[in-house]
């Protein structure tokens, strides 16, 4: 009798510390999904955010941008860009939004709003290229 105690412990001991090691086992799993998955999301965004201009050189406005701001290494993100405008924002080496501009395309006008408390620095219709 006490022979089949102890062996019915035993067996209750082994199946339980395998069922411990099998959640042990998934839940790493599930963090190396979950890191993967925001390390990817992460790579999409800093694809959006460029700081590589030649992509934006090709735009009406670009020039304007170059030389209404300080000469320092700015990422820049489009926020919107649709039939009507474009928005994007300028951010700069420590993460903080520096400058904001809007491009009307049906009618060329251009602004440029410096975020720091300047206000409004550029105003005008740009010439077509």
């Amino acid at each position: 009798m006490n022979k089949l105690v102890i062996l019915l412990i035993t067996a209750a001991t082994i199946l339980t510390a395998c069922s411990n090691q099998r959640d042990i086992s998934n839940n790493a799993e599930e963090n190396q999904q979950s890191v993967q998955t925001e390390a990817v999301e992460e790579n999409k965004q800093l694809a959006e955010e460029s700081t590589n201009h030649d992509e934006w050189s090709s735009l009406p406005e670009y020039d304007t941008i170059i030389q209404n701001i300080e000469k320092k290494d700015y990422t820049i993100k489009t926020v919107t860009d649709n039939e009507r405008e474009r928005v994007l924002l300028l951010t700069n080496q420590e993460g903080k939004e520096q400058y904001k501009t809007i491009f009307i395309k049906n009618t060329n006008r251009f602004k440029m709003i410096n975020m720091d408390g300047e206000g409004l620095i550029f105003n005008d219709i740009l010439e077509s290229k």
